[in-house]
């Protein structure tokens, strides 16, 4: 059984147990969170597509951790001209793991 589901304005395929990394969300460590917008569930071959949202379906996670992405170098470049700026960008992210798709 799967679900996509939209988490802060992003799109995921999600299964029980799996563990996601997501855009900062608020909530504590080991704190329960209940994603209502469900765009689709299949449940062993059953699929519900919803129309945007499946009616009734939601799903059910667990904050495991706050961290910070791999950091991206930004660097600009203009030829001939003398122009270099270097910059840095580290993500802040969540660790959820998925504990219950109710449908």
């Amino acid at each position: 059984m799967y679900a996509i589901v939209e988490i802060a304005g992003q799109q995921f395929k999600v299964e029980k147990g799996r563990e996601i990394f997501t855009h900062r969300l608020e909530g504590d460590v080991n704190a329960a969170l209940v994603f209502d917008k469900v765009l689709l569930v299949d449940n062993g071959g059953t699929v519900q597509v919803g129309l945007p949202l499946v009616a009734g379906a939601s799903v059910k996670a667990t904050v495991l951790e706050h961290l910070k992405g791999e950091k991206v170098i930004v660097f600009k470049k203009k030829r001939r001209k003398g122009y270099r700026v270097k910059n840095g960008h580290r993500q802040y992210l969540t660790k959820i793991s998925i504990d219950d798709i109710v449908a």
